[in-house]
């Protein structure tokens, strides 16, 4: 990579002399030191300045804090600053005081260096002399409890440096007290000074992974309607991605460096989710639109460019607790899979979202602590390389020298052993710049050391932390751009160091189960959430099986069920639950959308009637392959088209509701407890059933004849009434025969209403109303038949 060869060669590329600057400014930059310094509280402060001054006496009385240290490795014509603060914790003033540097013996081994890195107290043998004269800086008073900065310049060749190799350099106070007046140590801080002038004959090779991972943000939750709008947890990754947040000090250092990118898949997708609409969950739960989405393309464009020509290794996604699943997990039904499924997705979203192809074949087990049992989990969904710690997979042999990381340990399975000293160089609090300069120049000695362990040329990597903080990435890269500008070291990729040679003397046994360290075991997910998250997957297969667009419940839930894995909820153990009960009540409101609608009892009067039953679908998709069972708990009083139960297809379209119709047949009376049960095309219950009585009128034979009587009787009743009718409307129109011939033409008839009109009315309605005589004469029945308007109507009788 051109990179790479700006690195190695002579003339820093631009980018390295940022870097260079960054580190200066991170090691050697009061005003950083200020910045990076985190307030504390004002009784936090007191309690350690009264710890301090009970235990100040001695070389211990002043407090030296080692702000920077500029070149961290320097070579011929350098000139070495230091600077940073000395604080009084005595009771009584410091008088005629001066700051100086002490060059101690060069220290010849890896162990030396940590011995050295504990003492506290001033050893006159072993913290060397004092580099005096003008390379000191003078205090006439320092007064307890307040700060003074100092600031130190030396030309390197004033140290009087012998052969390469790294030197124990201290900062140490002298000064005197009313009590003690006489001249003496009163305060002492000791870093590491690596010095290797001329290029090594043998460098090694360095790997060192940058971990792009966070916590688990989203929720299986989507929005509704048809877009499925992502939900979040919460805004923590913004602040992430934010300028001068975590994974922004990530990227923006890490783009810069010779690095192996190892990246979570699940950050990706979360912070692509972001680009889009999104929301947010509230303080009361309530979902609110995300504003972030120019933020998160920001931060993707840069990542884009950060890493091509990079090598990039993906690991499953949302980077599952493997410890876990092996001690806890593998007995559970389907927990296995889900690591199959978190490793077939974790390719696809890296290249779907960073458009580069990445490296799937590395597994990470926590801090790198392995056995057997870990190793078979690691393996088992497809990877070919472990990456393990120097300090889980141990030498027990003979070899003088910290071997390569590449160790073959059976079964075609590579392990790749990070150097433990190395990796843990930049953990605890560095958002002190003291602590910052001190984790930088250990790692460089501790660097420098391993190389001049032996002439053969060897890849170390180092695989630090998995989350780290803004200020333990600030660190790591002003070591990172020291280091690949020094003289010892050139950058390597992982895949690379993987596949360099093995030592042949190098352990390549795995260690037991119970070499375990049980801080790390006591960590783990139990197995109950094993079982959880295999009780919910069960939950979605079911649920998936009626839909007929499967994808909307497959992938939010599968990637969720992923993240209930997460490597992530160590130490979180409420927060692991709580995510966990989430994806499964969430599950259990989307499948209970699709149900039955609740009956009151229902009444039957004769032989067969029909019973229908609602199916309602409140979700957004239609559903299918669900069959209604209707079923009579009493088939020989009420059957279900002649049998104790009946079944019949389902369909119902998104957002409807349909009912299913039953015919039924009754055999006696009484009420009977009818059940109707989804179920799937499987046979399994979808749902809560739903029971209602019917109550049974059946109408007997005898019934039917008092009915069927009471019927004739009416009609024969209405026959008699019309038959009489008839006979009263004949007599009525014999009487009123003569008078009828008077209507002929030349008869003058008296208008309506007149007296004799009103006579003959009178008389004709007395006849009417008497009985018929026998001497009445009896009907002319033309004459009814024919009358003078001559219309030939029919008159029956």
């Amino acid at each position: 990579m051109a990179e790479a060869a700006d690195f190695q060669g002579t003339s820093p590329s631009p980018a390295r002399r940022w870097l260079r600057r960054a580190g200066a400014l991170l090691t050697g930059a009061p005003l950083l030191a200020a910045l990076l310094q985190l307030p504390a509280s004002a009784p936090a402060q007191a309690a350690g300045q009264a710890t301090a001054r009970a235990t100040a006496s001695g070389s211990r009385t002043v407090s030296v804090s080692l702000d920077s240290l500029s070149p961290g490795a320097p070579t011929d014509g350098d000139t070495l600053t230091v600077s940073g603060t000395v604080t009084n914790n005595g009771r009584r003033a410091v008088t005629d005081a001066h700051v100086s540097l002490r060059v101690g013996p060069s220290l010849s081994s890896r162990s030396a260096i940590d011995d050295a890195a504990r003492r506290t107290g001033f050893a006159p043998g072993s913290d060397g002399t004092e580099i005096g004269g003008k390379y000191t800086q003078k205090f006439d008073r320092l007064t307890p409890g307040v700060a003074q900065h100092f600031s130190i310049s030396v030309p390197v060749d004033k140290l009087h440096l012998g052969r390469h190799g790294v030197y124990q350099l201290a900062v140490s106070v002298s000064g005197e007290t009313t009590a003690q007046p006489w001249k003496q140590v009163l305060g002492i801080r000791r870093t590491f000074l690596p010095w290797q002038p001329d290029e090594a004959d043998a460098k090694t090779k360095t790997t060192f992974l940058w971990p792009l991972v966070s916590t688990v943000h989203m929720t299986a939750e989507t929005g509704p309607g048809e877009q499925q709008t992502p939900v979040f947890l919460n805004d923590d990754l913004a602040k992430e991605i934010a300028p001068g947040g975590r994974l922004d000090q990530m990227l923006s250092l890490g783009e810069n460096l010779d690095v192996t990118w190892v990246i979570d898949p699940d950050l990706l997708a979360s912070v692509d989710a972001m680009t889009r609409s999104y929301q947010v969950q509230g303080a009361d739960g309530t979902p609110v639109a995300g504003t972030h989405q120019e933020l998160a393309r920001q931060w993707l464009a840069e990542l884009q460019k950060a890493v091509v020509g990079k090598e990039v290794v993906a690991l499953p996604f949302a980077d599952p607790d493997l410890a876990s699943l092996a001690h806890n997990g593998t007995s559970v039904t389907g927990s296995l899979s889900q690591l199959k499924d978190a490793t077939d997705v974790a390719a696809g979203t890296v290249e779907t979202v960073l458009h580069v192809k990445p490296d799937t074949d590395f597994a990470w087990p926590v801090d790198g602590a392995v056995d057997p049992s870990i190793v078979k989990v690691a393996t088992s969904a497809g990877a070919d390389k472990v990456i393990a710690r120097s300090d889980s997979l141990k030498e027990t042999g003979a070899l003088s020298y910290t071997p390569s990381a590449a160790r073959p340990i059976g079964g075609g399975v590579t392990a790749v052993v990070a150097d433990a000293r190395l990796s843990t160089a930049f953990q605890g609090d560095l958002t002190n710049a003291g602590n910052a300069t001190l984790a930088v120049q250990r790692f460089l000695a501790q660097s420098l050391t391993l190389n001049l362990q032996t002439n053969r040329q060897r890849s170390v990597v180092v695989a630090p932390q998995r989350t780290p903080t803004a200020g333990q990435a600030q660190a790591m890269a002003a070591a990172l751009a020291a280091l690949q500008d020094g003289t010892w070291s050139q950058p390597q990729d992982l895949s690379a160091a993987a596949k360099a040679k093995p030592d042949s003397g190098a352990t390549t046994k795995v260690p037991s189960s119970s070499a375990y360290p049980s801080s790390l075991r006591r960590q783990e997910l139990p197995r109950s959430a094993f079982e959880q998250i295999a009780a919910t997957q069960d939950k979605v297969d079911h649920f998936k099986s009626v839909l007929t667009d499967q994808s909307r419940v497959v992938t939010p839930f599968g990637r969720a069920m992923n993240r209930e894995m997460a490597t992530s909820w160590r130490t979180r153990p409420a927060l692991a639950t709580s995510f966990r009960d989430g994806v499964k009540s969430y599950i259990d409101e989307l499948s209970g959308q699709v149900r039955l609608i609740d009956k009151s009892e229902t009444k039957l009067s004769g032989r067969s009637a029909t019973i229908p039953v609602t199916v309602q679908n409140q979700l957004v998709q239609g559903v299918d392959h669900l069959v209604l069972r209707l079923t009579s708990t009493n088939p020989t009083r009420l059957r279900i088209d002649g049998k104790p139960y009946e079944e019949q297809p389902v369909q119902v379209a998104g957002g409807h509701s349909q009912s299913v119709k039953f015919t039924t047949t009754a055999k006696a009376n009484g009420p009977v407890t009818v059940v109707a049960q989804l179920y799937t095309e499987d046979g399994r219950a979808y749902g809560d059933r739903v029971s209602f009585d019917v109550r049974v009128t059946e109408v007997t034979p005898a019934v039917m004849l008092v009915i069927g009587g009471g019927v004739l009787l009416l009609v024969l009743a209405g026959f008699r009434m019309y038959t009489q009718r008839k006979r009263a409307a004949a007599r009525e129109a014999a009487k009123s025969g003569p008078d009828a011939a008077a209507g002929t033409p030349g008869t003058v008839e008296e208008p309506e209403g007149t007296a004799s009109g009103s006579a003959r009315e009178s008389r004709a309605g007395s006849r009417a109303n008497d009985p018929q005589q026998p001497s009445d004469p009896a009907p002319n029945t033309a004459a009814e038949n024919v009358g003078p308007s001559a219309t030939g109507e029919r008159v029956d009788r």
